[in-house]
């Protein structure tokens, strides 16, 4: 098993479990797509992924009517995605996505809690090469050869495919998302969810002591409102 599979083992075990927080996320995610490709998820691939994805989370039906006839307002504040890049105590690379409504409010605050807990906030471009950018898929398991299956998609550009208890998941870069969305589609597959994640190319192993210092100031990130997904390069 390849680095995609590792990585997700971990994350699995992790956190996330805030469901609000979940629903958050998806609801940003609904606006920005919307605003980018209109309220109909027939034209907007985006969007459809987006819905694919409450539908996995549990996201109430109305809750996404109602996210996206919000974002179809024109006056309905659209969000920024902005990246932040920085270093927790004991050389820990942090990349962090947010999508905002007001970038000043998101830089002091994510400043705010490096400068706290004895991190530093890095400039553009300075941990980003240490994390590959990939995108995922998963489709159920019935009836598919995950082997004949990869063996037909690496073409789209899937790098890794493996099963799990919750279906098939497939790996790629993040710029293939849209063959690869597309070839599933027209091959009549469900796609359950997909998305995009920064996997690091290098882990570093830390103490118990150290990795409750990296703990700290990843709890306090997480928490922010304006954050996406927090990623980082300590082994778990």
């Amino acid at each position: 098993m390849g680095r995609a599979f590792e990585f997700r083992k971990a994350r699995k075990m992790k956190r996330w479990s805030a469901m609000a927080k979940t629903f958050t996320r998806i609801g940003k995610d609904i606006v920005m797509a919307v605003k980018e490709g209109g309220p109909n998820p027939e034209s907007n691939s985006r969007l459809r992924a987006v819905i694919q994805n409450a539908k996995a989370a549990n996201m109430p039906k109305e809750n996404v009517e109602r996210a996206i006839k919000k974002a179809s307002d024109k006056d309905s504040a659209n969000f920024k995605e902005v990246l932040f890049e920085g270093y927790a105590p004991h050389g820990i690379a942090i990349l962090i996505e947010t999508a905002t409504d007001n970038n000043n409010r998101t830089v002091a605050n994510i400043r705010s809690y490096f400068n706290k807990c004895n991190g530093t906030l890095g400039t553009q471009g300075s941990v980003e090469f240490m994390f590959d950018h990939t995108c995922n898929f998963r489709i159920p398991s019935e009836g598919q050869d995950v082997e004949e299956l990869e063996l037909e998609m690496i073409d789209f550009g899937v790098e890794e495919i493996f099963a799990d208890e919750d279906g098939i998941l497939m790996y790629a870069p993040f710029e293939s998302f849209g063959a690869i969305q597309k070839e599933l589609e027209t091959r009549g597959l469900e796609i359950l969810s997909s998305g995009f994640e920064r996997i690091p190319q290098i882990t570093k192993e830390l103490t118990a002591e150290q990795v409750a210092d990296v703990e700290k100031l990843l709890e306090k990130i997480e928490e922010d409102d304006d954050v996406m997904n927090v990623y980082h390069t300590m082994q778990e």
